[in-house]
């Protein structure tokens, strides 16, 4: 582990992560390659594992599905040194020094990780637990083939088709609206249920070209690719669908937020600085549990901002003026800070100055090759 004080000698892991999503898992990779030991727990799953297709991720390309790319980036991770666990977090709890005066400069003072009956300390701690969407009762196409969860993601699919929203709030007319702005057939399913959305909302939905059906769904017809065709309605009509969004809401899940007490926010994400920090010390969270677009690259940003958050808040160097005046300069048995299972994994790696892919660029005599310009 890296020594940066006597407080955290004992620790097992400088950063644990709970969550593997996008979010999580850049998290893990800026804190492993900064030169931190790291965990990823990760109970799988997830709204990026169900992707069929990925979208809007510029580098990669549509026909990866999300477990593809997941499976990408945990061999990332554990390829740069982190530990990869898929197993349940049970419980977060400080250690009995978190907090107190004198329990470590940077204000935490670790935390115990209990895993599936086994358990682990770590001086951060970073949620990425995200959330789940609310789902409609069936009958229901095939989530990617006709049921999408993300109107940034999936409308540029049903550009020029007609599509469905399902639900009775203000959130389903508004999405309902906005889709005009790709196709003109846009219908807002009830399903029986009385609305909810506000006078103004009704008189912005009057006003715009999308049919409010009320009766509930009778039945289903898909494609021979299982892409949904049409729903049935109780009255006998068949309208037709290339897909649609269903808006009934989302849970998050703050189970471990809630029982380390952290701040939430009205509508129920967690509340986080700029760098994923929240209301207790030594606690960061991201992805779609704070605050944001439910993204994957905003996700992916988020991570990236947290990990080096971490790396800037448990660094050992440099030394304060205080900290030199009290433990001396720094020696050269200090250096470098990190520890000898990342050092010996980060001089092998391919992408190290000195590891296989800079011998590969190198002549046989050992000297570089140089390649001139055309």
């Amino acid at each position: 582990m890296t020594e940066q004080s006597a407080e955290f000698d004992e620790l097992d892991y400088d950063v644990t992560v709970v969550g593997g999503g996008p979010a999580g898992l850049t998290a893990a990779l800026y804190a492993t390659r900064l030169g931190l030991d790291t965990a990823v727990v990760n109970r799988g799953g997830g709204r990026a594992a169900m992707m069929r297709d990925t979208h809007n991720v510029v580098g990669v390309t549509e026909d990866t599905t999300g477990a593809e790319f997941l499976q990408t980036a945990q061999r990332q991770v554990r390829e740069y040194g982190a530990d990869y666990r898929q197993a349940f977090v049970d419980d977060v709890e400080p250690l009995d020094d978190a907090g107190s005066e004198g329990a470590g400069d940077d204000g935490a003072g670790g935390f115990r990780v209990s895993v599936d009956g086994d358990a682990h300390t770590s001086r951060r701690v970073v949620l990425a637990t995200g959330f789940s969407d609310e789902r409609p009762d069936p009958p229901l196409p095939p989530t990617g083939r006709g049921l999408h969860y993300c109107l940034h993601c999936d409308a540029y699919m049903f550009v020029d088709e007609p599509v469905f929203v399902m639900g009775t709030g203000d959130s389903a007319a508004y999405v309902a609206m906005i889709m005009l702005n790709v196709t003109g057939e846009v219908d807002l399913l009830t399903r029986g249920a009385e609305p909810t959305w506000s006078d103004e909302t009704a008189a912005m939905l009057d006003a715009h070209p999308v049919d409010v059906i009320d009766d509930e769904i009778a039945g289903m017809n898909k494609d021979d690719e299982g892409w949904l065709e049409s729903f049935e309605f109780e009255d006998g009509t068949v309208r037709e669908y290339r897909g649609g969004f269903p808006m009934y809401g989302s849970n998050y899940n703050a189970d471990l937020a809630d029982a380390l007490e952290l701040d939430r926010n009205d509508d129920g994400t967690v509340a986080v600085d700029d760098h994923g920090r929240t209301s207790v010390d030594g606690v960061y969270a991201v992805g779609d549990l704070t605050p944001g677009h439910n993204q994957i690259p905003v996700a992916m940003g988020e991570g990236a901002k947290a990990g080096i958050a971490l790396h800037m808040d448990l660094r050992a160097f440099p030394r304060s003026v205080e900290e030199i005046e009290a433990a001396g300069p720094v020696g050269t048995d200090e250096v470098p800070a990190i520890s000898p299972d990342l050092l010996a994994t980060a001089v092998a790696h391919p992408g190290h100055a000195a590891g296989p892919r800079a011998e590969e660029a190198s002549g046989s005599d050992g000297e570089s090759e140089t390649v001139a310009d055309d």
